[in-house]
């Protein structure tokens, strides 16, 4: 459910719902009404929150639970070296 997504995102980022709420341009009560599915998030800010946490809207809706890594900066080597991270741990 979207409003699971969004209070899991929202405390694993450490935030309370008002600096969530300064950071999206919304008030704390929107973010409660959406954590608490008595209203969803229009079109605009749902994009608008996957933006802010670095993930798909498909990704917000429940459609794909796949977790994104933004390696945009990193090079080459770098970016070999979590993946090798990454294989290591899923090999556990």
């Amino acid at each position: 459910m979207l409003n699971e997504v969004i209070k899991k995102l929202r405390t694993a980022h450490g935030l309370t719902q008002v600096e969530l709420a300064y950071a999206l341009g919304v008030s704390k009560q929107c973010v409660s009404n959406w954590e608490n599915d008595y209203i969803q998030p229009s079109i605009e800010m749902l994009v608008k929150i996957a933006k802010y946490f670095k993930v798909t809207t498909d990704y917000l809706l429940d459609l794909d639970n796949r977790t994104i890594i933004d390696v945009s900066g990193l090079s080459d080597s770098e970016i070999a070296h979590i993946r090798q991270i990454i294989n290591d741990i899923l090999q556990r």
